[in-house]
């Protein structure tokens, strides 16, 4: 789920897409700067261009087009030697005039501008294995009451991505620091201080940490599972389009069929079929859905469907996309509902009173209630699977109401980020967050912190129908599929 990073005001003066024009023009002509020209700041320019614009970029309503000849370029030119501080200011005093609309120029500038950029953090975290590494040493790892499953596959979104989109050409990346300070490897890709949800089930079921597919180099990486999630990806193609690369769900879906038809061809297809079929295939969608497409002001989607229709739209692809999935040979699902959106920083940031948006929690809740009327339906009607729902929405109101019990004292803000709540810019590079990161729900604008994460794995894993339905993961996990004999 990688947030929207609506700001109230963007829409009326657009003056952040001035300066992101600016940011995206200097940062383009640093790049293309022989070294011995290049500003000495050029490498935290760059990776401050690129998060600028991640945070205004799409969120003001501008109708000018890109006109070539537009005054973009900077007045002076960058030479060895620019000072960093005085050249910021400047590069942030905007247009005398209305801006231009940047998407065109942010799809033709910016993949070569992330491609050099997007692996910084990920070396000094030392390098791609970071996202498969050791737990921190608090977790102590090993099967809950001996429950154990060959593997578990993952897809979903930025709640769970573990660096999927570390290579990819976009704005959604969590591969510098301090994302990753409490994980053992540091910054690896996970939209979090350590650990995600799938991490502490991956531990409950006695698995090592699932690596990201993205950097899976052969089938044997692949024996205990793949990570298919991606930053900014949803049920619909077009979802997070604003963030330029993700991968949506079906071409998540995709990948594991290339993944299946490497197994196949070194195992055989009926070893392959049988140890599939007790496999765990976890889905997390449909946050984005919402986040990056129906409340985006550069979406026609909510013109075209009130919530409930929206809702039904996005069940109809999601009963197709799991369905292939069946047909591929999952058979144990766990579907991860969509949380309580209003309650994120970033939303309660555009409320002057701090408070969690009801108009955005109930469009979240007719797909809710569809998806759990779907699990009914498949699980009738896909002979052999096991289909249960973790009802994150329930699970996350319950911390909100009442925090003290889980031990949080702050519920309204992020850990890490900058403006009210800090919600309106997300977690910058290198920025401080706060100290007592345990005491905190949310870790960033729109994630929620490893105690967070961990909390909700382990109510999915041992929960109660109110919390996982119709069974929890535990169950799951050792349920007997097999057809009965006639």
């Amino acid at each position: 789920m990688v947030g929207s990073f609506m700001m109230a005001g963007l829409r009326k003066t657009c003056v952040q897409v001035a300066t992101c024009a600016r940011l995206l023009t200097a940062a383009v002509r640093i790049k293309s700067a022989s070294p011995s020209t290049r500003p000495a700041f050029a490498t935290f320019f760059l990776l401050h261009a690129r998060l600028e614009c991640s945070c205004y970029i799409y969120h003001c309503n501008c109708s000018w087009p890109l006109r070539t000849g537009h005054p973009l370029l900077l007045p002076t030119p960058l030479t060895r030697g620019t000072n960093a501080r005085s050249f910021l200011p400047m590069a942030a005093r905007g247009f005398s005039r209305s801006p231009p609309d940047m998407l065109p120029l942010l799809l033709v500038v910016l993949p070569s501008l992330l491609l050099s950029t997007g692996s910084m953090a990920q070396g000094a975290a030392g390098g791609p294995e970071g996202a498969s590494a050791a737990a921190p040493s608090s977790r102590t790892g090993g099967a809950a009451g001996g429950v154990q499953v060959p593997a578990m596959f993952i897809f979903g979104d930025s709640l769970i991505d573990n660096g999927n989109n570390n290579d990819l050409a976009s704005l959604a990346k969590a591969n510098y620091y301090p994302y990753g300070i409490d994980f053992a490897s540091g910054p690896t890709g996970r939209f979090s201080n350590g650990y995600t949800i799938v991490d502490e089930i991956a531990d409950l079921l006695g698995l090592p940490l699932i690596p990201a597919h993205s950097q899976a180099s052969s089938t044997d990486d692949a024996a205990h599972g793949l990570n298919y999630a991606s930053a900014a990806a949803g049920i619909l193609d077009i979802t997070g389009q604003n963030f330029v690369g993700r991968i949506p769900f079906n071409q998540q879906i995709r990948n594991f069929e290339t993944t299946l038809d490497q197994i196949t061809a070194n195992l055989g297809a009926d070893d392959v079929g049988s140890a599939i079929s007790r496999c765990i295939f976890f889905v997390g969608m449909g946050s984005n859905d919402y986040l990056n497409n129906y409340l985006m002001p550069n979406y026609a989607t909510r013109n075209q469907y009130n919530a409930d229709q929206f809702a039904e739209l996005l069940t109809q692809q999601y009963t197709r996309q799991l369905t292939s999935l069946y047909n591929l040979g999952a058979r144990r699902f766990v579907l991860s509902g969509v949380g309580s959106l209003g309650c994120i920083p970033s939303i309660l940031a555009q409320n002057p009173f701090s408070r969690c948006s009801d108009d955005v929690d109930q469009l979240v809740v007719p797909f809710n209630s569809r998806v759990r009327s779907m699990v009914d339906n498949l699980n009738a009607n896909l002979p052999g699977a096991k289909f249960i729902l973790v009802d994150v929405f329930h699970m996350f109101r319950d911390i909100l109401r009442d925090p003290a019990s889980y031990g949080f004292s702050m519920i309204d803000r992020g850990c890490c980020g900058i403006g009210r709540n800090r919600g309106q810019i997300t977690c910058l590079p290198l920025q401080t967050p706060c100290p007592n990161r345990d005491q905190y729900v949310f870790w960033d604008a729109f994630h929620p912190t490893a105690a967070v994460n961990i909390i909700l794995a382990r109510k999915a894993f041992f929960g109660g129908p109110e919390e996982v339905y119709p069974m929890n993961i535990r169950q799951l996990a050792t349920v007997d599929l097999r057809p009965t004999k006639q």
